[in-house]
Formats: structure tokens, C-alpha cells, sequence
């Protein structure tokens, strides 16, 4: 059976295009159909090839698993090989051991973390792009852990919405123990099954995922529950987990049916295009909160991170009973009780995402005031006070500019995070002072490089967002961004509309054309090395479709993919070394005679820039530059 599939993903695979395929298995999975023919469009070209795409990028891809190799054992090899050695693989699939490694977690603790072999990542990203569509289709909207377009934003948005504008000020905290080593396979494969991914040999190849060896050490573990973090299947199976969490949660209230057959009072919010903005549900819940004695509750998650806002203390302790045995009897999982209690708003804060937030009164209303998280703070500062160290230490002045750099990163990474607090300013003026004190300490000292008032703006992006700050310091024409300076943003909700598998723009407003894309990614076997064939349509899109020189559109039998320093020997196919340029250009800056030059000239109108880049990326093969004034009908 296993083999008919393949066989017949194979003669399948030139018609097979991995994104009309996410838009169409994602539309099905709305519609409730099951899918129990998968593997064709697990082992097809493009999937394959898409799979490769995303995670040769990742930093993690540099990371050895237990057979010792990284993306660049794969880099070199030609298509078809890569292809057919994941079909290969997947036709009887044994995973390799998953290499064990820990890491330290912010409380001091060690993060147990899972490295599967890079084969074993790129056959777990392509059943990744097959199951993501089928499962986004069935999540609930406030999931937003390791979603497409979602993120810790979008999360602390909603918790603000729930305590600000609809007055839910008990914050039901559950915390689960070790979730990811205790996950139950057997209920993620019927979980799986429930959501309508019902083909058999995909399951099994998942569940044999599951259960591979862990090598700690010179010690070989069998898990019989969990799943490793750091696998690249792992957060989307979490998601499956506690998604029967988030609807059993909505159930109570949220989607209770006033009727039968239908929802009920419900009405949809929609802007000019159509788009939806959201569902209007207060007459549903008026007449709820008067006939019944439903209780009311709202759950936002990230991971296996949540909380549960409810109206009174009386209805928070009852969420909290039922949601502690609900996930013992259901899910498997236990709870801490030392971790886990229910928050009141007006006297105290919660903690969420390394936010702290609490309601005060303003008025004859409630609103929301959010810092920094104590531990998230004493962090912050010790980041920043040991990259500080380093700038004053005179022993570290010649790696200065390196320092400039690590402490700018840092700096600008916490403001673009924490700037969601209300009072972040109060939080990050307290960081200044105790990490960096006094800096203009440091001309104090004559071994130091010493501090400048005054300076100029490298970067537009910096000075569009520092440059109103009197706290600006350079140091060798460099920049020291102010810690001290950062101002609230208020955090955004994803718009409903923005989704990763429907399509929304045409080629016109995405300025590359679909079809050549399409083309270039069904004939990568065309390219040497997969390498070549992946970057061969990154420059696509970042040269907007276009010639390098020219900046003429470019069309499939008129596009040319060249090295821009040729090879000799060893091939360097990365993406800084290709240009993609039309066939005329291509030729004129390989031509070596006159003649051949002549011929192509006739065919082109280069202005003086063009002329200079051609003769660039000439100077690079060792060609002579063409004297463009010795050659008839060409412009200057």
C-alpha cells in the first residue's frame, strides 16, 4: 500500500504546487472532510523542496544531531537525490536517535531540548506543511503559540481587551507540569484522527517520531510519553494537545447554542472589502448571563501557557476545579497547586509572558496598567550591565566595536518586546540606572574610550526612533542606543482576514509573477545543487521579478541564474554569489569577442550605470571591460 502511494506521488509530483495545495487542504479542513490520502503530498517535489527552503535558513540547521551532520551535507547534493532519498526513508521510517541536550532555563533550572538528525528535520518539515493547513482551520483564535502571523503581541492584546474593556478582572492561573515530557501518545493520535487527519501510514510514521531513542550522554532513553522539544513537529502536536483545552473552554460559554441548528444572535462585523472583523455576540451573551447559569469565562493561551478571565471569584473558583480535573481525567496531564490560584485585577498583578498587569481606577472606569515582570527585569539588567562591562573595560577595547554591536542588538530586542508594558518607560529608566549608572563615568577614565554628546546618525531606522532622545551617547562615531528611552506601543490584535493559507493579492501587488515562481520551483531539478535552485528564487523575489541590470521584467525563457564569482573547482551556489539576469545581459557579459559583443549590443540599450555593472560582473570572470564608445548604437 505503502508503495502504491509513492509510486503514485510520483507521477503526480510535476503538478503538484505545495502552496495551491496548503490553500486547498486548508478550505477542506473548514468544510469537516477527513484526509486519508496525505503521503502523496508529503513526498511530492515541491513539498520536498519547500521543506528544504524553510529550514535551511534556521539557525538550528547548523546544529549536529546524533549522526553528526548539518543542512550542509544536504546542500551539495543534487535534487533528485535529496527527493528521493526522503521517499526512500519514509517508505519503512526509522528514525535515527534523538541527540539530548540541556540548556539553562531563566529560573536557574536546566531545558531538556531533543536535536532529531537533519534527515529526520527535513521529513518532519515536510509532514509539518501538509498538517499545519488541515490543523489551522480547526484551532480556536485565542491559540497563539507557534501559529503563522500570530504572536506574544497578539496574546497580551487580548488579555488587555478582557480586563479593560469587558471588565473581567479574575485571572484563573493553571500551571502544568512538565507538558511536554507528558503528553499521552495514544490520545494525540486519536486527537490526530478527530481533526480528520485519518491516513493511517501518515499516523504511523508520527507515532514512530514519537517514540524515538533519546541518546543522553552514553545513556539510550525509550519515551513512552512526551514529545522533544526542539523537533520541528513538536509545537504543532503541543497545539493539537490543548486545542480540546481551548474549545471545551469556549464551549461553556463563548459557542453555547441558544438554539438548536444553529448558533444564534450572532452577527458578523465586516469592513468595506468584506473582510470579517469580528462576531458580535452581545445579544447571544445578554440573554445567556439572564436565562442561565452558564459560567462565564474566556481562556488566551500561548503554548502551554494560559489563563482564564472570568466575572467573579465565584465562578473563577469553580474554572479552576474543573479545569485541574478536566485535564487529569482528559488529557493525562497534572497541575501544580503551588504555581496555580486565581488573581484579582484591582488588588493584584499577573504574570503573563513576562508581563505583569493589574486594573486601576481612572475615572468611573477600570483600565490596564502593565510592567515589566520582576524576574524579566533583574534579567534585562544583567544583560545589559554585563555588555555594558565589557564597553568600560579598557582590556575589551579592541573588540569595541563588536561590544557596540552586542549591546545595541541587546538594548533594541528588549525595547521591541517590553514596549507592550504601559509603564515601560518608569521599567527601563530603572534598568538604565542600575545596570549602566553614570556613563559619562567612563571619560574618567583615560584608558577608556571616552563618551560623545554629539554625533551622526548611521541609520535612518535610528534615527527615525532615537533621534528625539537627549540620552544619545556615540563612542567612535558609534551609536550607544539609550536604554532609557522607549515609549508604549499599544499591542495589536491579528487582523482575522490575515491568514497564511488563503490568498488575498494578485502578481501585480506583489510585484513578482506566481507563474514564474511556480515554474521555477517545479523545474529546480533544472539547478545543479538544491542550493542553487533554493536562492535561484530568493533573488527572484528580491529583485521584484526583474533584471539586475536592466530592471526589465524577467519571463521564464528569458532568465538567466549566474554565479557572480565563477567557480573554480568548488561551488559557491549561496545567495550572495547569484544574480538573475535576462538572456541578452547574460550573454554580453560572458562574450569574449568583439564580434559576439557587437551582436548582443545591437539587441540592448544600456544607459552608463547598466555599462558599469556590466563591466563588473565581467571584471569578476577576468574579462576586459567593454569600452562601450567603441560599439556602435549604444547609449551613454
Amino acid at each position: 500500500m505503502a508503495k502504491r502511494i509513492v509510486n503514485r506521488a510520483e507521477r503526480n509530483a510535476e503538478r503538484y504546487d505545495a502552496k495551491e495545495t496548503g490553500y486547498k487542504l486548508y478550505a477542506d479542513s473548514l468544510e469537516n472532510k477527513t484526509f486519508d490520502r496525505l503521503m502523496p503530498y508529503v513526498v511530492s517535489d515541491q513539498n520536498v523542496i519547500l521543506a528544504y527552503r524553510n529550514i535551511c535558513k534556521n539557525h538550528g540547521s547548523k546544529t549536529p544531531g546524533t549522526d553528526g551532520l548539518t543542512i550542509d551535507a544536504i546542500h551539495r547534493l543534487p535534487i533528485s537525490t535529496v527527493i528521493q532519498t526522503v521517499r526512500n526513508k519514509l517508505s519503512y521510517y526509522q528514525p535515527k536517535k534523538v541527540k539530548r541536550v540541556e540548556i539553562p532555563k531563566p529560573n536557574g533550572k536546566m531545558r531538556p531540548l531533543g536535536i532529531p538528525s537533519i534527515w529526520d528535520r527535513l521529513i518532519q518539515q515536510c509532514i509539518l506543511q501538509v498538517l499545519e493547513p488541515i490543523c489551522e482551520a480547526k484551532f480556536h483564535e485565542r491559540n497563539n503559540g507557534f501559529r503563522p502571523y500570530r504572536s506574544t503581541q497578539n496574546a497580551i492584546a487580548q488579555c488587555y481587551k478582557m480586563a479593560q474593556l469587558q471588565n473581567l478582572h479574575f485571572v484563573v492561573d493553571v500551571d502544568i507540569v512538565g507538558f511536554f515530557d507528558n503528553i499521552d501518545h495514544s490520545k494525540l493520535i486519536r486527537q490526530l484522527w478527530a481533526l480528520g487527519i485519518q491516513d493511517r501510514k501518515l499516523l504511523a510514521i508520527i507515532r514512530q517520531m514519537l517514540k524515538a531513542e533519546i541518546l543522553f550522554g552514553d545513556i539510550v532513553i525509550e519515551p513512552m510519553t512526551g514529545t522533544p522539544q526542539g523537533g520541528i513537529l513538536s509545537p504543532l502536536l503541543a497545539n493539537v494537545v490543548l486545542n480540546e483545552l481551548d474549545w471545551w473552554i469556549a464551549n461553556q460559554w463563548e459557542t453555547f447554542r441558544v438554539k438548536e441548528g444553529a448558533t444564534g444572535l450572532e452577527y458578523d462585523k465586516t469592513d468595506s472589502e468584506g473582510n470579517l472583523l469580528a462576531v458580535d455576540m452581545s445579544q447571544k451573551w445578554n440573554r445567556l448571563r439572564k436565562t442561565t447559569e452558564l459560567k462565564e469565562m474566556y481562556i488566551v493561551r500561548y503554548a502551554d501557557d494560559f489563563k482564564i478571565f472570568c466575572r467573579d471569584y465565584f465562578t473563577a473558583k469553580k474554572t479552576m476545579a474543573a479545569t485541574k480535573l478536566w485535564l487529569a481525567e482528559n488529557l493525562h496531564l497534572q497541575t501544580s497547586d503551588e504555581k496555580s490560584g486565581i488573581t484579582n485585577l484591582r488588588k493584584n498583578y499577573t504574570t503573563f509572558l513576562g508581563i505583569k498587569f493589574k486594573v486601576v481606577p481612572k475615572g468611573d472606569r477600570w483600565i490596564v496598567r502593565s510592567h515589566m515582570a520582576d524576574k524579566s527585569k533583574e534579567r534585562a539588567i544583567v544583560k545589559v550591565r554585563d555588555v555594558w562591562g565589557d564597553i568600560k573595560n579598557p582590556a575589551m577595547q579592541a573588540e569595541l566595536e563588536a561590544n557596540v554591536t552586542k549591546y545595541n542588538a541587546i538594548v533594541m530586542g528588549l525595547h521591541n518586546y517590553f514596549c507592550m508594558a504601559t509603564m515601560v518607560s518608569a521599567d527601563f529608566a530603572e534598568i538604565n540606572f542600575r545596570a549602566m549608572g553614570m556613563k559619562n563615568g567612563v571619560n574618567h577614565n583615560r584608558r577608556c574610550t571616552p563618551l560623545e554628546r554629539e554625533g551622526e546618525f548611521h541609520s535612518t531606522f535610528l534615527k527615525e526612533k532615537y533621534g528625539k532622545s537627549e540620552q544619545c551617547r556615540w563612542i567612535k562615531g558609534r551609536l550607544l542606543v539609550p536604554a532609557g528611552y522607549v515609549q508604549y506601543v499599544y499591542p495589536k490584535y491579528k487582523r482575522r482576514c490575515v491568514n497564511k493559507y488563503i490568498r488575498k493579492f494578485d502578481d501585480g501587488i506583489n510585484c513578482v509573477s506566481f507563474d514564474v515562481m511556480r515554474y521555477m520551483i517545479e523545474h529546480a531539478s533544472d539547478y545543479p545543487t538544491l542550493e542553487m535552485a533554493d536562492n535561484a528564487v530568493s533573488r527572484y523575489i528580491a529583485q521584484k521579478g526583474k533584471c539586475a541590470v536592466t530592471h526589465e521584467e524577467l519571463s521564464v525563457g528569458d532568465m538567466v541564474c549566474l554565479h557572480i564569482l565563477p567557480y573554480n573547482g568548488t561551488r559557491n551556489d549561496t545567495y550572495k554569489n547569484l544574480i538573475l539576469l535576462s538572456k541578452p545581459v547574460s550573454e554580453l557579459v560572458q562574450a569574449e569577442s568583439s564580434r559576439a559583443i557587437q551582436r548582443h549590443l545591437s539587441k540592448l540599450s544600456l544607459t552608463g550605470e547598466m555599462q558599469v555593472k556590466v563591466n563588473k560582473l565581467r571584471k569578476h570572470r577576468g574579462l576586459p571591460e567593454i569600452q562601450f564608445e567603441d560599439y556602435t548604437g549604444t547609449k551613454k
